[in-house]
Parts: C-alpha cells; sequence; structure tokens
C-alpha cells in the first residue's frame, strides 16, 4: 500500500473515531430505560406472586416431591 493510501485511510478513520464521540445515551434516556425496567420488574412480580401462579407452583412442587420412581 502507498504512503498516501496509507495516509488518506488514517485521515478516514480519525475523522470517523472524532464523530462519535458523542455515540451513547443521555441522562433523560438512562432515566427512561431505568423506569422503564422497574415498571416491567413490578408487573412481573404481580403476576408471580398472584394467587393463581402461586398455587400453580405449589402443585407442581407437591407432585414433584410425591413422584414416585
Amino acid at each position: 500500500m502507498s504512503k498516501a493510501v496509507r495516509a488518506r485511510l488514517r485521515f478516514l478513520v480519525c475523522r470517523v473515531r472524532a464523530g462519535r464521540r458523542d455515540a451513547g445515551m443521555v441522562t433523560s434516556e438512562y432515566a427512561m430505560g431505568i423506569v422503564a425496567a422497574v415498571a416491567f420488574a413490578v408487573a412481573l412480580y404481580q403476576v408471580v406472586t398472584s394467587g393463581a401462579v402461586a398455587a400453580e407452583l405449589q402443585g407442581i412442587v407437591k407432585r414433584a416431591l410425591s413422584a414416585r420412581t
């Protein structure tokens, strides 16, 4: 590869790297992501701790413990 091509390639790579300095989330995007994650966790907790799911899990455990091999 000639020196001119290497120099041009190096220049282009540096330009691309310089343009990506702002790549990433800002504070408000982090906050919205955290709020969404917490909302999902609360909804999942409500489903798992509901009466129907708890009863089904207890039934599975009882069947597993009383199974004969």
